[in-house]
């Protein structure tokens, strides 16, 4: 096992030796690596020991301690009480027997993901990786793989960047409640203990009153920079909580380590932060189950999952279909974003066909007008229509309805892309934004038209640009998804 203090002396000797030290002023000067800015959509995966119940959502380690909430009462009456079967049963019984990594790395290339981020550890405080930190790591306990090294070579074979998630630091409560009445969950506990450190929950409405402790939070920073070491990654993304004062310096020492070692190994790296977790520019900044409602200036990602009501496998999963992530996709790039999107495999390692089908469709899509996507950059606004983008997470829980009027943009080299979120029956779309008007009224565009084609087909569109819009007219398009037309500007 990892000896704390001589971790701690090597993640001070790497900053110390490196470009990038542990301050705000330091951290600006990290270059946003051209891959991630190219890629546009990549694969988040929840998958560890709450696979296993499959209830309510990943979080049952937590409210499965919870007196009277459904899973609480769901616990008792499948499992039996928690005096005898504690969450950490649940851990033999995570085998992950069908766990296929080429399986999993051939479904994500064919779904067209640029980059695969699996939770290497999630608030349960299980690690999917080996770890000389904690004996609590799937290489020694349960499926006894080291499920990220696996998946890892498998995407490497494709070109396709690994990239791991982080959300220990909510660990610090997380199994809190586990101590309100009799359960498995119970004093004393120490370091290296799977419940450690089951702290109260913090209130709600006061979320930063109780701070971690150093050394948790010592511990915190050994766990991050060992799954950095070991897997290099090339993203390191993290859930909330981390935006807690006390969290801070741990979190700009860690930005320090991983943004020398990635400067000593070559690579183009990235963090994503939530809730103004970092400064501005220092990092990427991340929105939860939400969108922007307008173009942005900077780089920015959503993450948003399969399902409407978990991140995780469950037998309830309300799932959104493949043509809402495409349009939410086209909707995300056009303003400068990129797409992250959980699917929750099962606890023996096999991939839902719902989550396949979704992946495979939305890939089918993307082979056909990937070209409007990867790569592409912001056209002088996003789009046009009458539908109106919620702003702000947790805001995917409702369908939006778009029309044949709401048309995004992106620019690809000598080529501007409309996306017509939903296509039109008879074939007509009107494109406002590239109407020929008086340059004096300063159109968004004054540019000359050279030809104008549509993607996956061979159709030649009528076209003409009148005082009020581009007008467009196809005659044997049909489609249930989002159709791309690809302009020639001269």
């Amino acid at each position: 096992m990892v000896e704390p203090k001589v971790y701690l002396e090597e993640i001070d000797r790497v900053i110390q030796d490196g470009k990038f030290d542990a301050t705000w002023d330091s951290l600006s000067n990290y270059k946003l690596a051209d891959w991630y800015r190219e890629a546009k959509f990549g694969i988040f995966i929840h998958w560890g020991v709450y696979s296993v119940p499959a209830f309510g959502n990943e979080w049952y380690s937590r409210n499965m301690y919870i007196q009277g909430s459904k899973e609480y009462e769901h616990h008792i009456k499948t499992y039996g009480k928690h005096t005898d079967f504690g969450y950490k049963d649940f851990i033999p019984m995570f085998k992950a027997e069908k766990f296929n990594a080429e399986e999993w790395a051939q479904l994500f290339e064919a779904a067209g993901a640029r980059y695969v981020m699996p939770v290497a550890e999630h608030h349960d405080g299980f690690q999917m990786y080996r770890s000389e930190v904690s004996k609590y790591n799937a290489y020694n306990m349960g499926p006894k793989r080291d499920i990220l090294g696996e998946l890892g070579a498998s995407l490497e074979k494709r070109n396709i960047p690994l990239c791991s998630s982080s959300h220990r630091i909510e660990h610090w409560f997380f199994m809190g409640h586990g101590k309100e009445f009799d359960s498995d969950i119970k004093e004393p506990l120490e370091r290296g203990d799977f419940y450690w450190a089951a702290m109260p929950e913090p209130d709600h409405h006061d979320l930063f009153s109780a701070a971690p402790s150093e050394e948790f939070l010592e511990d915190w920073l050994i766990r991050t920079c060992e799954i950095v070491d070991r897997y290099r990654p090339k993203i390191v993304y993290f859930d909330w909580w981390i935006q807690h004062s006390s969290v801070k310096p741990y979190l700009k020492k860690f930005a320090a380590y991983y943004y020398n070692r990635a400067k000593e190994w070559a690579m183009e790296v990235a963090i994503n932060y939530k809730h103004d977790a970092f400064m501005f520019g220092t990092a990427v900044v991340d929105m939860e189950r939400g969108q922007f409602a307008e173009q942005k200036p900077y780089f920015w990602q959503t993450d948003t999952s399969v399902a409407k009501n978990s991140w995780c496998y469950t037998e309830d999963n309300d799932y959104k279909t493949a043509k809402e992530i495409i349009c939410d996709l086209v909707d995300i790039v056009s303003k400068n974003g990129t797409l992250l999107l959980n699917v929750g495999p099962k606890a023996d390692g096999t991939i839902p066909e719902a989550d396949k089908q979704i992946l495979l469709e939305i890939g089918e899509w993307l082979e056909v007008n990937g070209e409007a996507i990867y790569g592409s950059k912001v056209w002088r606004k996003s789009g046009e229509g009458p539908t109106v983008i919620e702003e702000g997470q947790f805001t995917d829980g409702k369908s939006k309805v778009f029309t044949s009027e709401d048309i995004r943009f992106t620019v690809n080299g000598s080529y501007l892309y409309a996306t017509v979120l939903e296509f039109p029956a008879d074939g007509k779309i009107k494109i406002k934004s590239l109407a020929e008007k008086d340059a004096s009224k300063l159109p968004h565009f004054h540019g000359i038209i050279k030809d104008i084609s549509i993607l996956g087909t061979e159709e030649k569109p009528k076209w003409t640009r009148k005082t009020d819009a581009l007008e467009i007219t196809t005659t044997k398009i049909t489609s249930n998804k989002p159709v791309v037309f690809k302009i020639s500007i001269d």
